[in-house]
């Protein structure tokens, strides 16, 4: 029967996880399959694999056919070029030792590439994060200045406020002491007053008195 090795989708929607799966090539992609040989997160940065490297070359071997995604995989994890290099040892075009040796160094190389990658990525990420919280402290101390602005302008008004009630205070108590003064100022003239109207009515009447001896 046709086999092929390929995704099995799991996981809730928007964060789908996958199965590498070896199944009948006839039978629904999330349907039954022969063997699980591996996973596939593709939410992660990079993605993040796992596979039984044993497992997928004897299916290569076999005649298992990958699909896209899965040969993707494969030849990321080196199961594609380690099944090459078996090929040419098949044929006689080097040893099984020099086929090792060649694969080791592939995957040496591939391992420092996809570090590389993988600090490159982290980096990126510390960088963004770090314009982030720029940018947030960047808008918290604006928001700070503008709020100690509007603090200070109420705080003006506030003063001012309370000078022109000082000054209202101050002007109402000038007044009231100009009135009592006042008051005290007429009362005083008004006693002063008195004693010369009291002689003033007494010459009167001896003046009265004195037409009326005369008369």
């Amino acid at each position: 029967m046709p086999v092929r090795i390929r995704l099995q989708r799991h996981g809730r929607r928007h964060h789908p996880f996958y199965y590498v799966v070896v199944a009948d090539s006839r039978a629904p992609r999330d349907g039954r399959f022969i063997e699980r040989i591996g996973s596939y997160n593709p939410m992660t940065n990079p993605a993040s694999v796992q596979l039984d490297f044993d497992k997928a070359l004897s299916w290569l071997q076999k005649g298992a056919q990958p699909s896209d995604t899965c040969r993707s995989i494969l030849s990321r994890e080196g199961v594609m070029m380690y099944n090459h290099l078996l090929k040419g040892v098949r044929k006689g075009a080097f040893d099984q030792a020099t086929a090792d040796k060649k694969f080791e160094t592939w995957k040496a190389e591939k391992d420092v590439k996809l570090r590389d990658e993988a600090e490159k990525t982290t980096a990126e990420k510390e960088k963004e994060k770090a314009e982030r919280l720029a940018k947030e402290k960047e808008v918290n101390e604006e928001r700070a200045k503008q709020l100690a602005e509007k603090n200070a302008e109420l705080n003006a008004a506030a003063e001012a406020e309370a000078k022109g009630e000082e000054a209202a205070e101050a002007k109402e108590e000038q007044a009231e002491a100009s009135e009592a003064q006042a008051e005290g100022e007429a009362e005083v003239a008004k006693e002063a007053e008195a004693p010369k109207a009291k002689e003033d009515d007494a010459k009167k009447a001896d003046d009265e008195n004195q037409k009326k001896a005369e008369n």
